[in-house]
């Protein structure tokens, strides 16, 4: 009982548990606030937020697994799957057994999921102005998320 006396009156700055100061929460915060702000610009282009990501990752390059995919987004293949099958139902992209290996399984571009990358570019543009931050500061901020992503990685 006298702990939790002593943590009522502690300052907010230096009161550990307070919301303000949890890492956890900002990020989280943050991450809420990015993906609202993407979702009217992509729902423009037919597309949700890991929609979106995944074809960062086929922008990046065509043809690649699915397990490649789930490795790059940080994703396992049963979250994985349901955004391919709607993507290849957009018809944004195929998904095609591998002849050398029938485990794996081919992701490709269609025509149309390729041309899509051209509209994309607005998307990021629109968020980066909403943001006001320089691209040094961007970079900055990127490089810092990292690290956190790769220290908290460590055991996976």
């Amino acid at each position: 009982m006298a702990y939790i006396a002593e943590t009522a009156e502690a300052e907010p700055e230096t009161d550990p548990l307070h919301l303000d100061n949890q890492l956890c929460y900002a990020l989280y915060a943050a991450a809420h606030r990015m993906t609202k702000s993407y979702r009217p610009l992509l729902e423009r282009l037919g597309l949700t937020y890991p929609q979106y990501l995944v074809l960062l990752v086929l922008w990046e390059q065509d043809g690649v697994t699915v397990s490649e995919i789930g490795r790059r987004l940080r994703l396992d293949s049963g979250t994985l799957t349901p955004v391919l099958k709607r993507l290849e139902s957009a018809g944004f992209l195929l998904r095609t057994r591998r002849q050398s290996d029938e485990r794996e399984v081919e992701i490709a571009l269609t025509p149309e999921g390729a041309a899509l990358r051209a509209d994309a570019v607005s998307v990021r543009e629109s968020v980066m102005c909403q943001l006001e931050l320089s691209e040094p500061e961007i970079r900055a901020l990127r490089r810092d998320l990292s690290l956190v992503i790769e220290r908290l990685s460590v055991n996976d």
